[in-house]
């Protein structure tokens, strides 16, 4: 019966860090990959490109719920999704 402890309490951590879905202790899931063929620096620089472009003032406009254009719409949503691939893959940290 001594076995028998140590093979729960090995289960009980398995069960516990397939629930956690790899997270760390505080939660974090850790860096995400950034899809193939993107790097930080690349998605830096279209980031950097759209700012020169003022679309940061349609991303702002968006979230306050204002109406836009379909363009500005896509470019919101583009900058959106860069910064989500930027922030999720950790780029900020290197």
């Amino acid at each position: 019966m001594g076995g028998a402890v140590p093979l729960v309490c090995s289960m009980a951590l398995f069960v516990s860090a397939c629930a956690s879905g790899g997270a760390n202790q505080n939660g974090d899931p850790g860096a995400k990959p950034l899809p193939p063929g993107t790097t930080c620096q690349g998605i830096q620089g279209e980031l950097n490109k759209m700012v020169g472009r003022g679309v940061q003032s349609s991303v702002e406009a968006q979230s306050a719920g204002r109406k836009l254009s379909p363009a500005q719409k896509a470019d919101a949503d583009r900058y959106n999704q860069l910064l989500a691939q930027y922030l999720g893959a950790r780029c900020h940290v290197v």
